[in-house]
């Protein structure tokens, strides 16, 4: 199968900007993924062990709490980022570009993932703050934080277009599937890798 990096319209994944150009870079194969992110997390687990010598234990532990910091991130981007729709044409375009076209276009293989554009700002923002707040141990902590990001970006498209096997998946995938229901979209199950933050902060619903 050929993968195209920069994905032409399709009828599931139709023009977002009147420039084609522009167009093109708002659809990315959710292969990039782990293309950038695999070697990205192994060389943050090299840097952390060759250069700032973190041991094992340590390390795991740090990989364990990043992939949870993730999750924690994921919910508060998803809830009050992603669903914030300011007033005016200019706020509803805005919204529409970051993840009203989701909303709109579910099915829209391309657009299931993060642009790279987007995706790699988020990386080194996030870590220029692990290094601020943990120092030496940013490193791995970035790694596992990376890997909680590949397994929602990665799990977000099986999701979509996946036909998942294992029952824990399958209730994940069905409380994501209630959040794009026109009656919960802007209020509840905003988790995507887990439901640990909807039951947390109150946003879980049973329906």
């Amino acid at each position: 199968m050929q993968i195209s990096i920069l994905p032409q319209p399709t009828r599931e994944s139709p023009p977002m900007f009147d420039s084609r150009f522009v167009d093109r870079f708002s659809r990315t194969h959710w292969s990039v993924v782990p293309v950038l992110y695999v070697p990205a997390m192994l060389g943050l687990l090299a840097l952390s062990a060759l250069r700032m010598h973190v041991a094992v234990l340590p390390t795991l532990g740090l990989l364990l709490g990043g992939g949870v910091a993730w999750t924690l991130t994921e919910y508060w981007l998803h809830r009050l980022l992603f669903h914030w729709q300011p007033g005016g044409a200019f706020g509803e375009r805005m919204h529409f570009i970051l993840h009203g076209v989701h909303h709109k276009w579910p099915r829209d293989q391309y657009r299931l993932v993060m642009p790279p554009a987007v995706s790699i700002s988020l990386f080194w923002l996030f870590l220029g703050l692990w290094r601020l707040v943990l120092g030496q141990y940013a490193f791995a902590f970035h790694a596992g934080f990376v890997a909680g990001y590949m397994f929602y970006d990665i799990g977000h498209y099986y999701m979509h277009h996946g036909h998942p096997s294992f029952e824990w998946f399958k209730q994940l995938r069905k409380h994501h599937m209630v959040h794009h229901s026109p009656k919960l979209e802007n209020e509840k199950k905003f988790g995507v890798s887990t439901t640990l933050w909807d039951h947390v902060f109150r946003t879980y619903s049973e329906s």
